[in-house]
């Protein structure tokens, strides 16, 4: 690498490489370095003349994040994967009786940001702080780019690295100084975890489905599109994994899921990121009435799991999650923040209503998108607690069953959390006759210019011809959930690595 574009900070970090290698000093060795032990656990568990011997030969890895230079000895704060602790080195104990100018060459030529491994013993200092003091040092990794400095005192942080610009697209070094932004992402995998460990003790089975498709189906959304060189055909990043497992629910599965990372081709704001990850699962012989109750009890596990309580503090709202959850029929919902009754309304009266209460439509959009429109401007925003809003007109719905007794309506519910959809349910259309209308109903509003109209997908339609049992399916926005049971206000603080602008 050229010089020319390196910092001051950055061309003496090399030369203190070049200086290490001089002295035979491998700056990132080959070699495991055997921990034992972690700073977390000897923080916890030392307790001083007690039992001081258990942890007289401890051996811990990590990055130095300060140092306090006192001569012939120094106090220095180690980070490791589980929290931060001070280490005492002294020249005396590191370095060779014959040549103690090595601790002035070696040590005092690390730097803030390297990774070193350290073996000795824990003590308590005057000031009642729990350290180790180190008498072997190895370097394990020289860090030639110097970290934003973050100044702590007595437990508090001053000077945070806040900057998202700088946290989303340098991640690695956002989790190296703030590390308690680790604690959003162990928390997802506790999610993920509780999750899968409800669905498997109550018989589901986990599958994959292919993310490329030669059809992307299962949503009303843009795809991304690439091309297969060796077929020579186009193919799609997955928008939805829908179609693939109610495939297998006409195989003989009676209950799949799958944690299915989506793509749609559309714009980024606080809860839309183009890649993103959604739970789906099918379930044999089931409704959207059962399927709310599993629902309701899946997430106050997870909240549990989670956070220890079914309560969740989400920007300063108390959001529970303790079942059951409220229920409200979509046109109720209308009603009741428009003042409109749009039940018996049709495409003309509905544009009507959207030019009364001020919402801009577009001559693309059908029935389904226009009520779709007044409920997300109006309503969505308005339910915080978990409500699941039931029974959707059919045209906004092309993959659900009609009503058992709601003429024009369809068996659906989405649940609407923090006044946003977190999930999405069906009782599933079964009837390949009435799914191919279906279809062929969204090919004409494609026509009319929706860029986000369902393609028909004939492989699917064939296999709903040999026939698929009644069955219940789910949608479920992972990182949207992840959002509320961290208390983090944007999708980009729940995903490791997010969709930014090119640098």
């Amino acid at each position: 690498m050229s010089t020319q574009h390196l910092s001051e900070q950055e061309n003496i970090r090399r030369e203190k490489l070049n200086a290490l290698q001089e002295l035979g000093i491998d700056p990132y060795p080959a070699a495991e370095f055997p921990v034992n032990i972690t700073s977390a656990q000897i923080k916890a568990d030392y307790l001083g003349e007690e039992n001081k011997a258990q942890y007289s030969d401890v051996s811990l890895a990590g990055r130095i994040m300060s140092v306090r230079d006192m001569g012939k000895a120094c106090f220095a704060l180690l980070q490791d994967h589980e929290g931060k602790i001070q280490i005492y080195v002294r020249r005396d104990d590191v370095c060779p009786s014959e040549d103690k100018t090595l601790y002035d060459q070696v040590w005092k030529t690390l730097d803030i940001g390297d990774i070193i491994g350290i073996k000795g013993y824990v003590f308590t200092t005057k000031t009642g702080e729990t350290s180790v003091h180190v008498q072997e040092l190895t370097l394990l990794s020289k860090s030639l780019k110097p970290l934003p400095v973050v100044k702590e005192k007595e437990g508090e942080t001053f000077d945070a690295v806040t900057d998202p610009e700088f946290r989303y697209r340098q991640r690695y070094a956002d989790l190296i100084i703030n590390p308690q932004v680790k604690e959003t992402f162990l928390k997802r995998s506790k999610l993920i975890n509780s999750i899968k460990e409800f669905l498997n003790e109550h018989g589901a089975i986990e599958v994959d489905t292919p993310v490329l498709q030669s059809i992307p189906g299962g949503a009303s959304a843009r795809p991304f599109t690439t091309h297969h060189n060796a077929l020579d055909i186009p193919m799609y990043l997955r928008i939805a994994n829908e179609l693939y497992l109610k495939r297998l629910i006409v195989g003989g599965f009676d209950w799949v899921y799958e944690f299915s990372r989506n793509f749609r081709n559309e714009g980024m704001d606080r809860t839309h990121n183009p890649e993103f990850t959604v739970l789906e699962f099918y379930t044999a012989y089931k409704d959207y009435l059962w399927m709310m109750n599993t629902t309701e009890q899946l997430l106050e596990k997870a909240a549990i799991d989670v956070n220890g309580t079914t309560d969740a503090e989400v920007g300063g709202k108390t959001i529970s999650f303790k079942a059951p959850f409220k229920r409200v029929t979509m046109y109720d919902a209308i009603k009741e923040h428009t003042g409109f009754d749009i039940s018996e309304l049709d495409e003309d009266g509905l544009r009507e209503v959207c030019k009364k209460i001020g919402i801009a439509v577009e001559k693309s959009m059908g029935k389904g998108k226009l009520v779709d429109e007044i409920f997300s401007e109006k309503c969505e925003h308005h339910y915080i607690q978990p409500t699941f809003i039931t029974d959707y007109p059919v045209e906004m719905s092309p993959l659900t069953k009609k009503h058992r007794s709601k003429p024009g309506l369809v068996e659906r519910f989405e649940l609407m959390i923090n006044g946003k959809e977190i999930a999405n349910a069906y009782t599933e259309l079964n009837d390949p006759i009435e799914q191919r209308s279906r279809f062929e109903d969204q090919i004409k509003l494609m026509e009319r210019g929706d860029d986000e109209a369902m393609f028909i997908d004939h492989d699917f339609l064939r296999a709903l011809e040999y026939g698929m049992p009644p069955t219940a399916g789910i949608g479920f926005g992972i990182d949207r959930l992840c959002m509320l049971l961290t208390n983090q206000p944007s999708i980009q603080d729940v995903l490791l690595f997010p969709m930014m602008r090119p640098e």
